[in-house]
């Protein structure tokens, strides 16, 4: 009788690959929302004090 192996090759190198580029991507995500945040902030900070009342902002308000 002869026994055949069903186990996936190179799985544990797979799951590894697998895992650093979600690892990869997800730090990408962050990355790119706090630069798009990043430039809100600067874009709300270069307004006057009158176009941020027009908006109901005030500077205090704004993050820093």
């Amino acid at each position: 009788m002869t026994a055949l192996a069903t186990a996936k090759p190179n799985t544990g190198i797979r799951t590894t690959f697998e895992r650093i580029w979600t690892a990869l991507a997800q730090g990408f995500a962050a990355y790119v929302e706090a630069r798009s945040r990043t430039a809100q902030i600067e874009r709300l900070n270069a307004k006057s004090d009158a176009e941020l009342a027009k908006l109901g902002i005030k500077r205090d308000e704004i993050p820093r």
